[in-house]
């Protein structure tokens, strides 16, 4: 049975991907540029289902207000779901979907350009020469070679991060409640955060954000770490206290700091702000650092993960339409 979507943060792309996933499955994709909020759940009054993305919001009172227009499915076009108010979801009889995997490879590649371009400061040295600066100076970098490096959460993303480090002849640690034995296999060694914390020279997070992980990296964690450690953050912002890492870069106490993600991204990524004022100042003090790279959550973003995502999302609303049942749940008891 073919259903009708309200897709919410709709961009170009959106369209062009899950257009091309929905030739046969004919779905009613109504699209808007709007994100989900209380505000805007009105839109989705004559659909059955929405579709949203990591940045929308779901806690209970859009849920409620979802439930009230006969909302059945939140099919997220997203593996995160920590945005999603599940108890709430559970209990209005909402089912919700997510993408559990689309393409790890490409976060993990973005993850090593990031590692690549803040250490050789290729930022830095493109403007430079655009500029007919061709001066060295303020441009050492220094070589990956046998550095430690220290990967927290080696699920799929972590994994393969792990791999492409070693084939810079690194050494790589790691950390997880439930280590990998592919990871173990390859001549990885799981160790614990504080011994982690000491001995990299690169720390990568790649760890789901849950109350156990969120500001994991902290005062406490930094003041463990070596001061000339990178830190790089492709997970969720939320894994990294801002204002703890800006007192400390401020303090020379890290070495360097590559994001994709932040904790308050929510009212920046995504969008074009070039026109405006940046509201956020903590933000904007991150943005002051020589020694910090940014990028806008786009690790994910290459084609094979947008098809991936596009045809994962059809899936679960497919398998919805027919069954009463997703493809990819997740609930209160269990991730499928």
């Amino acid at each position: 049975m073919s259903m009708k979507v309200c897709v919410f943060s709709t961009k170009p792309y959106d369209r062009t991907y899950l257009d091309a996933a929905n030739r046969e499955a004919r779905h009613e994709l109504c699209y808007l540029e709007a994100p989900l909020r209380t505000e805007t759940a009105v839109l989705a009054s004559d659909a059955q289902a929405v579709c949203a993305f990591v940045n929308d919001t779901l806690d209970r009172n859009v849920l409620e207000k979802l439930a009230a227009q006969d909302i059945k499915l939140v099919a997220l076009r997203c593996a995160g779901f920590n945005h999603v108010d599940l108890e709430a979801a559970q209990a209005l009889g909402i089912t919700v979907a997510r993408v559990p995997a689309y393409s790890p490879h490409a976060v993990a590649e973005h993850t090593l350009a990031l590692v690549l371009s803040l250490n050789r400061r290729i930022h830095k040295a493109h403007n430079r020469v655009r500029e007919n600066n061709f001066n060295l100076d303020g441009l050492i970098g220094f070589d990956l070679n046998e550095k430690t490096v220290g990967i927290i959460g080696t699920g799929q993303i972590g994994a393969i991060t792990a791999a492409i480090f070693q084939g810079f002849n690194c050494r790589v640690i790691a950390h997880d409640v439930a280590p990998n034995p592919d990871c173990e296999a390859r001549g990885i060694s799981y160790v614990d955060l504080d011994t982690l914390f000491a001995q990299s020279d690169i720390i990568s997070l790649h760890c789901p954000l849950t109350p156990e992980t969120r500001h994991l990296i902290n005062a406490d964690a930094i003041a463990r770490m070596k001061s000339s450690v990178m830190i790089v953050n492709t997970s969720r912002g939320a894994v990294i206290d801002t204002k703890a890492v800006i007192d400390a870069l401020k303090q020379g106490r890290i070495g360097a700091l590559a994001l994709d993600v932040y904790e308050e991204e929510g009212d920046l990524f995504f969008r074009d702000l070039s026109s405006d004022i940046l509201s956020d100042d903590v933000f904007a003090r991150l943005l002051t650092f020589p020694n910090v790279l940014i990028t806008g959550h786009q690790a994910f973003f290459t084609h094979e993960a947008l098809t991936n995502i596009a045809e994962t999302t059809i899936g679960n609303i497919t398998s919805f339409g027919e069954t009463g049942e997703a493809e990819h749940t997740v609930s209160v008891e269990k991730v499928v």
